[in-house]
């Protein structure tokens, strides 16, 4: 399971010593950390059954409502403005074991404590075979708009060595649901699986798109470190990952994609249309608030990144105690944000304005564009906008424009 960061200690009472505008979009999200059972390649804060030490569904449940409420104390006596959120994500581990009962209660206790827009964007994860006409009309009835369903791949021997437990068919059954309940719908994909081949690549992508949703995401595999994946490639019992294939992967879910109507709006992200990208991930990507409710969640406000304790026995017990359940934090300095300010809006189809780089940085774009990394004609019109080959060497653009 992946590590936290290192920060400094986050103080009891977790104030925050960072100022923010109260013309910043807030976000909110909300980490459920139960699964079934944990997915070989998967290095989430999750927890099956018996690693809860005591910990209940229900428990858990009524710690988080009080992390909600504690921190709109922490706001205030921070003098940080409380705003209602614009987007929510419920994600996890897999939030659609949680009846739709107790998604209400947590998404009222957001409402009573920040407001929540009338337009926001309410997303919530799940697995297929959790969703049900049930589940998705309690869900709707709760507020929540959009539905993400891991499908990951339609072959069903890439989603064995994935470890994942439904049956292909299940993810048009969810689909469904959803489209019934009036939820729009994401689909997610993982690509580069060991010993995949690019016709099962073109299969899931194909069936994903016959599917009809709103938003596709397309994920290259990473191996972490510690995962049963992990182990499986060390003892050679799976290839490794080929970075060529990812490559190839890539090109034709573009090709794929594109042609049915999805538009690229960051690396990994398509839509059908700007109304339909994520905007969660587009407040995370472009500088917002947001507050990370649950064991092992992130937050940002103004500059100040923290991470909650792991395990929620180890946030029960500090909720219990009516301390912070952060374990660390940093305190960006104006230079680490510029560098993130150039990270994450380099993917984004919209680009990033040139007017937000120095003038070092501004002269390294040319060289970009003559090595086809970055679109000529946008950087005519203020923008660094990947090309399609930029975005398969994203990270290698953005050295080369910090320096």
């Amino acid at each position: 399971m992946a590590k936290l960061p290192q920060g400094d200690p986050v103080p009891a009472d977790g104030l925050i010593p960072t100022a923010t505008g109260a013309d910043v979009p807030f976000s909110v999200y909300l980490h459920i950390p139960f699964c079934t059972v944990r997915c070989g390649y998967c290095d989430f804060n999750t927890y099956t059954a018996s690693e809860l030490r005591g910990v209940t569904r229900t428990s858990f449940v009524d710690d988080l409502i009080a992390e909600i409420r504690w921190s709109k104390n922490v706001l205030e006596s921070s003098q940080v403005p409380v705003r209602p959120a614009t987007t929510l994500f419920i994600g996890g581990g897999t939030p659609s074991l949680l009846p739709a009962a107790d998604i209400h209660r947590i998404l009222d206790t957001v409402r009573d404590v920040h407001g929540i827009s009338a337009d926001a964007e309410v997303t919530m994860e799940a697995n297929p075979d959790t969703v049900t006409d049930e589940l998705v009309a309690g869900l709707a009835a709760a507020g929540v708009n959009r539905l993400s369903i891991g499908m990951q791949s339609a072959v069903p021997r890439i989603l064995d060595i994935l470890d994942r437990t439904h049956n292909p068919d299940s993810v048009a059954t969810a689909v469904s649901a959803a489209k019934r309940a009036g939820l729009q719908v994401s689909v997610d994909l993982i690509y580069g699986t060991p010993t995949e081949t690019l016709d099962e690549w073109r299969e899931s992508l194909s069936a994903a798109i016959a599917l009809d949703t709103d938003h596709v995401s397309a994920y290259a595999l990473i191996v972490e470190e510690g995962t049963a994946l992990e182990r499986r490639i060390r003892r050679g019992e799976l290839a490794d990952i080929d970075d060529d294939a990812h490559a190839d992967a890539y090109e034709l879910a573009d090709d794929l994609l594109g042609a049915a109507g999805f538009d690229w709006y960051e690396v990994s992200n398509w839509s059908r249309g700007a109304g339909k990208r994520s905007r969660h991930n587009l407040a995370y990507w472009t500088d917002a608030d947001w507050w990370g409710y649950g064991p092992g969640a992130h937050s940002h406000i103004g500059g100040t990144r923290w991470w909650n304790v792991k395990h929620p026995a180890a946030y029960a017990e500090r909720i219990s105690a009516g301390v912070a359940p952060g374990l660390e934090r940093e305190i960006l300095t104006s230079d680490q944000r510029h560098d993130e300010v150039v990270l994450l809006g380099s993917r984004l189809r919209d680009g990033l304005p040139l007017e937000r780089l120095n003038t070092e940085e501004r002269t390294r774009i040319a060289g970009l564009i003559a090595d086809e990394l970055v679109d000529g004609a946008a950087a005519v019109q203020g923008r660094v906008v990947l090309t399609r080959r930029g975005r398969l060497l994203a990270d290698h653009v953005v050295r080369r424009i910090l320096g």
